[in-house]
Formats: C-alpha cells, sequence, structure tokens
C-alpha cells in the first residue's frame, strides 16, 4: 500500500513525537536512580536497567529508522543447534558451532552487503564495539556481508539462553530483546526446558513476534514432539507463531544441513525481506508491542523511585530528630547547672572560697561592692584554672551528646535495608567526627572571650580603679560564665551572681547573662548541627530528584498518548 505525500508526512510527524517520546522516558529512567536497599528494589534496578538497555539497542534506533531491515535474532537452548542453523539458511560457515560449551561468545549478524550502512555502532546495539572478523570478545559484534541474505534481512546468532556463563544469559537476552523477529530454536530433547518458556512468556507479554523451530529432531518423533510443542505455545499466548521442524540431518564437512531441511524457513524469511508491507508489520508488531509494555512496566519504576524518596525522608526524620534530641539535651545543661560539677566546681570554689567570706559583711552596696571584690578577686592564676576547668567540661559535655546521638543514629540506620547500605564503608559515622573535639575547644574559648569582653565593655564606664579592671576582669568573667551556666536553675547564696549585681547592678547582669547564654547556646547548636550534617551530607549525596516518580509518570503518560495517536491515524488511514 503506497501513502499518499500528506498521509507520508503525517505519519513522519506521528514518528518524530513518538521519538521524543521514548527519548523523554530515557531520561526519565536514567534520572531514577534507585541506591538504597529497600525490599524489592534488585527486581527494580533489573528492570530499569533492561529498560534503559531495550530503549537504547533496539526501540529508539528503531523509531528513528523504521525501514532498517528486517532483525532476526536465532536464540535458544545449549545444544539446540542455533549456529548450525544460521550456517544452513546463510550457504556457508558464517558463525562457530561446535560440541564444547558454551559456544557463541561474540554475536554474528550477518546482512546483505547493500544493508551494511543500517548496523554502524551510532545504530542497533551501540555499546557493542563493531567488527569484521571472528573473535571471542563478549563485548563486539561481528558484521559479515553475504550476498546469499536477501535486502531487507539480517540474522543474528545469539548465545544460549542458557549459557553456563552469565555474561553469555546477559547478551542473549539483550540481543532478544532488539530482534525484530525472534527465531527460537529448540529440540526434541530441550524443547520442555523452563528458561526457554520463561523468554516465550516475555515474547508473549510484549506481543513480540515469535517463529519456533524444532530442530535437531528425529524423522519418527517429529510428528509427535511438534504436536505437543504447538500445545504448549498456544496455551501460552504464541499460537499464531509459525512453527517450522528441521529433521535430524547429517551435517556437511562445511558445517551445513542440507539445503532441504532449511528451505521452508529460508523461504519463510525471503518472503518476509520482498514483502516490504508484511515486513512493516513485523516491525510495528515488535516495536508497538516493546513500547507499550516499556510504558506498563514505568509505573513500577516510578514507585520504586517513591520508595526511595520514602526511605530518605524516614533516615532524614531519624537523623533530625536524634540530633533535635541531642541538641536540646546539650543547650539545657549548658544552663542547668550540669557544667557546674568535677573540675569546675573545684576550680570554683578555690577562687570564691565557701561563701563564708559573705558572712558579716556590711551590707550596704558601696562597702559591699569594695570588700566582695577584695575576697572573690582571688589570683590570676586560680582564674585561669577555673577557665581551663570550663573549656573541659564544655568540650567533654558536647562530645558526650554527640557520641550518644551518633550511636543512637548508627543504629537506627544499620537496623534498616536501606540504611545499613549507606554505612558501609563508613566507620567514621559510627563516633563524632575526628575533629569535634579540637572544634568544640576552639569555640568554648572564643566564648570565654566574649565574655570577657563583656566584662570589660561593661566595667569600662563604672567608677571603679584602673588597678580593678586590670587585676579583677578574669574573676568577674568567670563568675558571669558560672551565672551563665546556672541561667535557669538559680540556686541560693550564689556568691557569683551576688558579686557581678554588686559591680554592674541586677538588670545589667540579667542582660550579661542573658547574651553570654545566647552566645554558648548558638556555638553549641552550631557544633551539633555539624555532627547532624555528616549524616545529612550521606542522604543528600544520593541526589536523588523529588520529582522522578512524577517524570516518570508522566513520560510513561506521554507514550501512550502518542501511540494512541499513531494507532488513530493507522486507522484512519487504512479507512
Amino acid at each position: 500500500m503506497t501513502l499518499s505525500r500528506d498521509e507520508s508526512d503525517h505519519s513522519d510527524h506521528m514518528d518524530t513525537r513518538m521519538l521524543t517520546a521514548l527519548v523523554q522516558l530515557r531520561g526519565a529512567l536514567q534520572a531514577a536512580r534507585l541506591p538504597l536497599d529497600v525490599p524489592g528494589v534488585e527486581e527494580r534496578r533489573t528492570s530499569r536497567q533492561l529498560m534503559i538497555d531495550q530503549l537504547e539497542d533496539y526501540v529508539i534506533p528503531r523509531q528513528m529508522t523504521i525501514d532498517a531491515p528486517l532483525l532476526v535474532v536465532v536464540g535458544g537452548s545449549t545444544g539446540a543447534g542455533k549456529s548450525t542453523l544460521v550456517n544452513s539458511l546463510v550457504g556457508r560457515r558464517v558463525t562457530a558451532s561446535g560440541l564444547l560449551r558454551p559456544t557463541t561468545r561474540s554475536p554474528v549478524l550477518v546482512h546483505h552487503p547493500d544493508d551494511a550502512r543500517w548496523f554502524g555502532q551510532d545504530r542497533l546495539l551501540p555499546d557493542l564495539v563493531r567488527t569484521d572478523h571472528a573473535t571471542d570478545d563478549p563485548h563486539a559484534l561481528q558484521l559479515v556481508a553475504a550476498d546469499t541474505v536477501p535486502e531487507g534481512l539480517a540474522i543474528l546468532d545469539a548465545p544460549d539462553v542458557d549459557s553456563v556463563e552469565e555474561h553469555n544469559r546477559t547478551l542473549a537476552a539483550q540481543l532478544l530483546a532488539a530482534a525484530d523477529l525472534w527465531l527460537f530454536v529448540t529440540s526434541a530433547a530441550r524443547y520442555s526446558d523452563q528458561v526457554p518458556w520463561d523468554y516465550l512468556r516475555q515474547a508473549a507479554e510484549r506481543s513480540t513476534s515469535v517463529a519456533i523451530v524444532l530442530d535437531r529432531t528425529p524423522a519418527d518423533s517429529v510428528q509427535t514432539v511438534a504436536a505437543h510443542l504447538a500445545r504448549m505455545l498456544a496455551s501460552r499466548g504464541l499460537k499464531d507463531s509459525p512453527l517450522f521442524t528441521v529433521d535430524e540431518a547429517p551435517i556437511s564437512e562445511d558445517g551445513l544441513l542440507p539445503a532441504e531441511e532449511v528451505a521452508e524457513i529460508r523461504g519463510w524469511l525471503v518472503s518476509l525481506a520482498e514483502d516490504a508491507d508484511a515486513r512493516a508489520l513485523v516491525v510495528r508488531q515488535t516495536l508497538d508491542g516493546t513500547i507499550r509494555t516499556l510504558g506498563r512496566q514505568t509505573y513500577a519504576i516510578a514507585d520504586a523511585a517513591a520508595a526511595q524518596l520514602d526511605a530518605v525522608a524516614q533516615l532524614r526524620a531519624v537523623a533530625g530528630t536524634t540530633y533535635d534530641d541531642a541538641t536540646a539535651r546539650l543547650v539545657a545543661e549548658a544552663g542547668d547547672g550540669t557544667l557546674l560539677r568535677g573540675e569546675v566546681l573545684a576550680r570554683w570554689q578555690d577562687l570564691v572560697g565557701t561563701g563564708e567570706l559573705l558572712r558579716g559583711l556590711d551590707q550596704r552596696v558601696g562597702r559591699l561592692r569594695d570588700r566582695v571584690v577584695s575576697a572573690v578577686k582571688g589570683t590570676p592564676q586560680q582564674a585561669d584554672r577555673v577557665l581551663l576547668a570550663v573549656e573541659a567540661g564544655a568540650e567533654a559535655l558536647v562530645l558526650d551528646h554527640a557520641e550518644a546521638a551518633a550511636t543512637r543514629v548508627h543504629t537506627a540506620w544499620a537496623e534498616s535495608g536501606a540504611g545499613a547500605g549507606l554505612l558501609v564503608g563508613r566507620d567514621d559515622l559510627r563516633r563524632p567526627a575526628a575533629d569535634l573535639r579540637r572544634r568544640a575547644e576552639s569555640e568554648v574559648r572564643v566564648w570565654q572571650e566574649e565574655v570577657l569582653d563583656l566584662i570589660r565593655t561593661e566595667g569600662a564606664d563604672k567608677r571603679t580603679s584602673a588597678r580593678f579592671l586590670a587585676y579583677g576582669v578574669h574573676g568577674l568573667g568567670v563568675a558571669l560564665m558560672v551565672a551563665t551556666f546556672r541561667r535557669t536553675a538559680p540556686v541560693a547564696d550564689d556568691l557569683g551572681r551576688t558579686l557581678l549585681d554588686a559591680v554592674f547592678g541586677a538588670a545589667a547582669v540579667d542582660a550579661l547573662v542573658e547574651r553570654a547564654g545566647a552566645s554558648l547556646e548558638r556555638r553549641l547548636r552550631s557544633l551539633a548541627e555539624s555532627e547532624r550534617a555528616r549524616y545529612v551530607a550521606v542522604l543528600d549525596g544520593l541526589d536523588l530528584p523529588a520529582d522522578a516518580p512524577d517524570q516518570l509518570r508522566a513520560a510513561s503518560r506521554r507514550v501512550d498518548d502518542r501511540r494512541f495517536e499513531q494507532a488513530r491515524s493507522g486507522a484512519e488511514t487504512t479507512t
């Protein structure tokens, strides 16, 4: 049937729109990575990669070159006689055959010399390197030009689908997925094997054009075996698939079957090659079925991508909640007196004494200030020892909470499949960052200097001697730090606070404590956030697009829309 120019232009437009939709589908599949080990993900990973491979190996190249020769892939079980059949169809030895298994290591594609342009590296099976000579390289595709193959037809000899070598099995699946027509070869001894039927089931599900060859069958068993095989095909949705039989026959020195044994198969293939409409019908049937199946399978990948995002959200929530709690406890303990224990308390008491010095002091503010300052300022060395103890205590508090949080998050992640995979090779996440101690020490020292600066600034306009400001700033600074550590749990007889109130006034001291406390809290939160960030960075490093599920579903819908357009256009053209 010849199309008018307008009809041809419309068909080309439909093909272009479909090609665009297919390229977008491939992009959506490539973007939807599935790195997390959630339930069922391995099957989806395999499916996604097979879908991408099929789009790149067959669907997109075929959609771009719809008039390319019909590609017949000869596949089947080990020992079924595929290579011998291919050689016999071509009329000369073009592919290796023998008793040692696996025989076929690199695929061989036989075509008419005038069709060579259709099989370049940029077209069918682009990841296979082209070669013009026999090779055992499993990543190569040997191209053989033979004028005994009619124009418009190409025959590809694939490895065994049940090969003992995994790469051969993978390559066989890849090649069959790139076929316009399967010529599936089996034998009387292998026709009921499970692996070939798994492939044939897939072919039926996606409407792939299939022809079956019952090979190497004794003449007296052909009718019985063929009848049983036909019933099996019909029960599995392949009743319309041609079934050819090849009697067991002697093979010539050139490795060929008698010509009459393959004459029916060869004649059928030649008739397809010579009839453009029949050839196009086979191509369209397989291509449309493959596209339909890819569109349907895309929704499962979209669900898997959504499951990945859910898993990331759950892992992020675990880290977030744990570090939020740890940060809240850290900040709380920095103000409820927890820090005033152990070495800090001992050094503070060395500086201020037991508090008995306040008893009996004149309560008048002027005299109280003078006498308390004289009693509390201690020595510079005693004040410095308190500063060092504060530094060590605050540092230990940060490390304790960081250690506990890291342990809780690591344990929670390790107990989930998704998180456990992310922890492989990341023993550093089991504990706080190696430089946290140094950074905590630095932050506390900077905070201490800030507190001392607050004392200097606040005391600059007081009617106090220069000698007091020079000698008492550390003592007053330490008192402000102690007041800050007790800001949420005030205690009776707080000598440090009494001193500060006497020197600066209660309102001013409240403001100083507030500023010092806010600064300390900010620094502690920053340290805790840096610890949370290590876990967050692992999740962010996955770089999972948040819109991947939506993009996949949208891409599938576009492909379906183009299919319906093509079907409607074809129906209108026929009418």
